[in-house]
C-alpha cells in the first residue's frame, strides 16, 4: 500500500461524506450497526470511524444508556465526524487500531466499516480488537469485494487511467478493493486468535442523482485525488469530467444505479 492511501486531509472528508457516504457506505453502515445492536451491547468501540457514517447509525439505533467510543488514526476525519449532529454522545479518540488505548476486556462489541483494508498490519489490529473485547464479545467488520463486483469504482478507475496511460492511478484497485480474498481474510482473523468466524458476501445497489456525484465522490473525496494531483496538479477536474462521461455512457445521464458488493465478517472472542 502506498503511504498516500491513508491520507484523508484538506477537503477530502467533506467530499467523502457528502458523495461517497450516501452512495456506497450508508446502506452497509445501517446493516452493520443493526448487527451490533442485535447483541444488546453496553459498550461499543468503532475503529477507523472515518467521518462517522457508522457512528451516526449507532447513535440512532442504540439505547441512550449504551456507550459509544469511536477512533480513527486520521484527525481530519475525526474532526469532521465530531462536528456532525448527535456526535456529542460519542467519545472520540485518535488511535491506531494496532495499539488501542483501552484496557483489556473493555467492550462488548468492536466494529470497523471498510477500514481494515487500510491497516498496515491487519493481524495486529485484529489481535487488538480481540484484546479489548469482553469474553463472548463480537468483532464485526466489512471489506469491499473485488473491484469487478463494484461497478462505479471500476468505471472511475478505468476512466481516470485514460488520462495517465503510462502511470494510471490505482488507489481503488490497490487498497479499497485490494483485500477481497475470503481465504486471506479468514487466515488473518484466525491468526489474531479468533476461533469462530463467519463471512457473508452482501451485494447492494448504489444509487446517485447523476453521474457527476460518484465522479466527485471518488475523485475529490478519496486518496485517488492525491494520486491524480501527484501526477498533474491541474488535471483533477479533467479526471472528474472523464469519470462523469464514462459513468453517463454506461448508466445514463440522469439518476443512475450500479452493483456494489462487500464481505461482512463476524468473529467471536
Amino acid at each position: 500500500m502506498a503511504e498516500i492511501d491513508r491520507v484523508f486531509g484538506g477537503s477530502i472528508p467533506a467530499f467523502y461524506d457528502r458523495y461517497l457516504g450516501p452512495l456506497i457506505f450508508a446502506g452497509y453502515a445501517e446493516d452493520l450497526a443493526r448487527r451490533v445492536v442485535a447483541r444488546h451491547p453496553a459498550q461499543v468501540l468503532e475503529t477507523a470511524a472515518g467521518t462517522g457514517i457508522v457512528t451516526r447509525a449507532l447513535v440512532r439505533l442504540l439505547p441512550v444508556e449504551a456507550k459509544i467510543t469511536a477512533t480513527d488514526l486520521n484527525q481530519a476525519m475525526l474532526d469532521f465526524a465530531a462536528a456532525q449532529p448527535g456526535a456529542d454522545r460519542v467519545v472520540w479518540r485518535q488511535a491506531d487500531a494496532r495499539g488501542l488505548p483501552f484496557a483489556d476486556a473493555s467492550f462488548d462489541a468492536v466494529l470497523c466499516q471498510f477500514g481494515v483494508m487500510f491497516f498496515p498490519d491487519r493481524v495486529a489490529a485484529y489481535r487488538e480488537a480481540m484484546r479489548v473485547l469482553k469474553p463472548g464479545g463480537r468483532f464485526l467488520f466489512s471489506a469491499w469485494d473485488r473491484i469487478e463486483e463494484n461497478e462505479f469504482s471500476l468505471i472511475v478507475t478505468e476512466a481516470v487511467a485514460t488520462l495517465f496511460p503510462e502511470d494510471p492511478p490505482q488507489f481503488l484497485v490497490r487498497t479499497p478493493h485490494g483485500y477481497h480474498d475470503i481465504a486471506s481474510i479468514e487466515r488473518d482473523v484466525y491468526a489474531a486468535g479468533f476461533t469462530r468466524i463467519s463471512i457473508e458476501t452482501v451485494a447492494r445497489r448504489a444509487r446517485a442523482l447523476s453521474p457527476r456525484d460518484p465522479a466527485l465522490g471518488f475523485c475529490y473525496g478519496s486518496p485517488l485525488r492525491t494520486e491524480i494531483e501527484a501526477r498533474a496538479a491541474d488535471r483533477l477536474e479533467a479526471a472528474t469530467d472523464a469519470a462523469t462521461v464514462a459513468l453517463a455512457a454506461r448508466f445514463g445521464a440522469d439518476a443512475i444505479d450500479a452493483k456494489i458488493q462487500a464481505h461482512i465478517v463476524t468473529a467471536s472472542r
